[in-house]
């Protein structure tokens, strides 16, 4: 499981508005689950959460984990035996 420490500056930096404006948008699978979020019933805005979820995946990729299976780059001699 990862660590939830807050996104480096490195990371918030590569979060570009294009990105945020893409990500924020709901696809229809989302709404119909979700409905539509609204900021003055306490909701979180959906410009803020794309923003929180690109910062923390650019995160994940400048400082990988190395221990982490998911990120791993396996050499070709690391891959299963054929039958």
């Amino acid at each position: 499981m990862p660590s939830m420490k807050d996104p480096t500056p490195e990371a918030w930096e590569n979060v570009s508005e294009h990105n945020v404006q893409t990500r924020a948008r709901l696809l229809p699978e989302e709404q119909s689950v979700e409905g539509h979020p609204d900021p003055a019933k306490g909701e979180l805005d959906p410009k803020v959460q794309a923003a929180v979820i690109l910062a923390e995946s650019e995160e994940r990729t400048i400082h990988a984990d190395p221990d982490d299976a998911q990120g791993a780059h396996r050499q070709s001699a690391e891959t299963a035996d054929q039958p």
